[in-house]
This record gives C-alpha cells, structure tokens and sequence, in this order.
C-alpha cells in the first residue's frame, strides 16, 4: 500500500488548521475521506502527548479560564430520545485557560459543564504551573470547589461576574443576545490586583476557536457528528495556535513567549512528530 508523502501530509494538515472539514479537505485535495480521518487521529494522538509533556513548569502569572458551548450529533432538543443522557451527544463544552501575557493555552478539557469536569480541568491546569497565579474565571459556580480543590490557598483567585438584561425597546427574540447591563469584580481568596481581574482574554480565545474551527460556528449545519472528531480537531487546533500561528500582539508564538520552545513551528515539524513518537503513517485508500 502506497504511504502519504510528508508534503500531502503536511498539504492535509494545514487544510485542517484552517477550519476545514474532513468532507472539504477530501474535495480540495482528494485524498480519501478514511486517509484524512486516519491522519487526523494519528496526529492528534501526538500533538496531544507532545503537549501533555512538554506544557509544564510554565512561568504563567496571570490565568483566565472559561468554558465554550457547542453540539455533537445534534442540539440537545433534537437528541432523539433513546440517547439522551449520552454523554458525546447533544450540548458538550470546551473548558479552556489561557496565559494573558504570553497568550499561552496551557489545558482545554472536553466534556459536560458541571462540577466534575471543573475539577478535573482546575486539576491539569495547577500541576503545569510553575509559580502562585492570578486566576479569574466568570461566574460559574463550579469554579469554587474546583478552584479549592487543584490549589488550595496557593492562588489569588476571583471571579468577573457580569449582569445580562434586555433592554426596553429590544424585543426578546429567540436569537437575539442578551445586553451586558454591567459586571461585578468578586475575590474568591488571596490577595488578586483588581486591575487584572478581567476574562478578556479568554473570551477572545473563544471567538479564535469559532473563527478557526468551523464546527464551532453557530446557526449552520457546521457541527461534528462525533464527539472523538470534535476532541480530535480541537487538540489539533491548539497545538497549531500553541506552536505555529505568531500572535498579532507578541510577534511570536505563544509557546515563544512562554519558553517552551525558541522557534516557530511548521506544520512540517508537528508531521515529524509521528517519527518520534513512532506513530504509523495512513496509507492511500
């Protein structure tokens, strides 16, 4: 069986980062629909154990955290009803945090919105910081214990609570969103500078991810119909973010910033790492 070259590969790859489907990539550059999945799979497989290993010991003094909503197979309305309940269908949340100096996305957790998954993801961030961190969230009451429990007291933590109305002339339609009628700054504990109490950052982290990630965009029919392409894709995307993609206001990779690594990234470099982590390549179909 005939093996893809390290430039299709590379041609493969840098479709996917650009939010491209699987479907759009088999058209654009046709190659088999079950070659790109394969690639997909192997290469995330990899991105994902390179990060694992490498984003630690981080110098990060400042993190915000929040969580991004989007659907699997279907909304969860239109789940039919023998697999409601299912986790992987219907609503899944992406929760991310993100370095406000160096830009840096340390941890993303796919899975549900409530107080396990928070653990879960408070407990990854904490272990790859090397230093006590400034750390704001939204309002999300998960956050609390979550926060207690991956940190303890070694945290200046608070929470950016914002207050949504509609206003008197605005009708209350289906789609319209709601109006920030103002925001309140609470310290959860430690001593956080209330200047940088703020989740700016992460919240345009998650415009980034439904700009690059064409499943994430709403009101189309742009959503993932599993949820292992869903996870798949955003590992992929973040590695690409982390590693390659030169931020407009650093002039340089997150990961530059952070000290992980003293250059940008190809994709090229991140389609060597099958080599290294001895990764079998996807055949032609």
């Amino acid at each position: 069986m005939n093996k893809l070259t390290t430039k299709r590969r590379v041609q493969l790859i840098s479709a996917l980062v650009e939010g491209n489907s699987i479907c759009s990539t088999v058209r654009m550059t046709g190659v088999a629909k079950n070659t790109v999945t394969k690639l997909l799979v192997d290469i995330v497989t990899t991105c994902a154990a390179y990060q694992d290993a490498h984003l630690v010991n981080l110098p990060c003094k400042r993190i915000q955290v929040d969580e991004i909503w989007s659907f699997v197979g279907a909304k969860a309305k239109n789940v039919p009803e023998e697999k409601r309940g299912e986790f992987g269908m219907g609503d899944v949340w992406t929760w991310t945090a993100i370095c406000a100096d160096t830009k840096l996305v340390p941890s993303w957790l796919v899975g549900g919105r409530d107080a396990e998954y928070a653990t879960e993801f408070m407990n990854d961030l904490a272990r790859r910081l090397a230093n006590r961190v400034q750390l704001t969230s939204d309002g999300h009451k998960a956050y609390l214990q979550a926060v207690e429990d991956a940190f303890g007291w070694d945290v200046d933590y608070s929470m950016l609570v914002k207050h949504y109305g509609y206003a008197p002339d605005q009708p209350n339609t289906r789609y319209s969103p709601a109006i920030c009628t103002g925001c309140s700054k609470e310290i959860v504990k430690g001593d956080p500078d209330p200047y940088h109490v703020s989740t700016s950052h992460v919240e345009r982290q998650n415009l980034t991810i439904r700009m690059r990630m064409r499943r994430f965009t709403r009101l189309t029919i742009a959503f993932s119909k599993k949820l292992e392409n869903h996870e798949h894709a955003i590992a992929l995307h973040f590695m690409h973010y982390n590693f390659c993609r030169i931020h407009q206001t650093l002039r340089s990779t997150p990961a530059i910033k952070a000290g992980v690594t003293d250059h940008v990234w190809t994709i090229e470099e991140i389609v060597d790492l099958l080599k290294i982590y001895n990764h079998k390549c996807p055949a032609n179909a």
